[in-house]
């Protein structure tokens, strides 16, 4: 039997080839295709809440479709995390991560639902989040050095709540505790929301919270600001002095908020992502609207959020072992 074997000209299998890479659009092109999920691994009403609500706003006109906030809360914001972590990888469905989620949590939970160092694509920084030493009004000290003689003649009399047992707000706080020798118990809470509410309603009486889920309460004089964390000054708040000013010197912890995809999201469609939370953040309004908040905005590229987590993962993990800080 004579076997006949039909080949096409090369010029015309070039252009079929062609045809085909032409009919297929890029993902960066056709993405967002539908509603894209931002999971906030919180309860509402925290810093990383508040903070992915502007920004899910401002991404959902930006693509011309609807950018849901979804909360999925606990465990130190791991079921969340675990909930994107196991989504289609696809770009729509993204984590709005921590400081405590990506840099802390890997440190303190030897055993957690998902590989920290490879669950996750992450995408871009939004912003810095600067902590401040908050207090009850009913507190009678007026400065972060009157409260911390206030709290050494009361030891284990007073309290403050935390968003949890080892994120940035509880570490901060026993780096203050560490520091200035003053005996403040800890109450850790499911979140930034359930945290203030406790401290607004006088059950504690301290909190290093983030100034974006606290600027409303201190603008109303229902919070009393006494210092910020960071190496300088909050815009929103010029008058509040840092720690670092005559009460801790060299005291620099804050926090911040950053977008992640699942691990395996195309390359292209993390960097169109990168790219518009860039373009979103560069807008003067929206701008103006983190600082007056208390947020600093600041996108990055992929790469340059991938360094941040590795390097804040590391110093993280030194402090952690040097105050061998556990989690219950």
């Amino acid at each position: 039997m004579i076997q006949r074997r039909f080949t096409f000209p090369l010029g015309l299998a070039l252009g079929l080839s062609l045809c085909t890479l032409a009919a297929a659009p890029s993902f960066a092109q056709t993405f967002p295709s539908r509603p894209v999920t931002l999971v906030v691994p919180f309860p509402p009403g925290g810093g990383t809440d508040t903070g992915g609500r502007v920004i899910a706003e401002q991404l959902s006109r930006r693509w011309g479709q609807p950018v849901v906030v979804e909360n999925k809360g606990g465990a130190a914001g791991q079921i969340g995390a675990d909930f994107v972590a196991k989504s289609r990888p696809d770009g729509h469905t993204l984590l709005l991560g921590n400081v405590g989620t990506q840099a802390i949590n890997p440190s303190l939970y030897p055993k957690m639902p998902y590989d920290a160092d490879k669950a996750f694509a992450p995408v871009s920084l939004v912003a810095e989040l600067p902590l401040a030493l908050m207090v009850n009004p009913s507190v009678p000290a007026k400065t972060a050095a009157e409260f911390v003689a206030l709290a050494k003649s009361k030891p284990g009399q007073m309290s403050y709540s935390s968003s949890g047992a080892g994120g940035a707000p509880h570490l901060a706080a026993e780096m203050f505790k560490d520091q200035t020798g003053a005996f403040i118990l800890h109450v850790p809470y499911r979140g930034g929301g359930p945290a203030i509410a406790d401290l607004l309603a006088g059950h504690v009486q301290l909190s290093f919270m983030t100034v974006l889920e606290a600027s409303g309460h201190i603008k109303a004089g229902k919070l009393r600001a006494l210092a910020v964390t960071g190496d300088k000054r909050v815009p929103a708040f010029p008058e509040v002095p840092t720690l670092a000013e005559g009460v801790i010197p060299g005291f620099n912890a804050i926090s911040w908020i950053g977008l992640l995809a699942p691990a395996g999201t195309p390359q292209e469609v993390q960097d169109k992502i990168a790219a518009d939370v860039r373009a979103v953040l560069s807008d003067e309004a929206v701008k103006a609207r983190f600082v007056t908040l208390g947020g600093l905005p600041r996108a990055t590229s992929p790469q340059e959020f991938t360094q941040l987590i590795a390097d804040d993962r590391a110093r993280f993990a030194q402090i952690i072992r040097s105050r061998k800080i556990t989690v219950e």
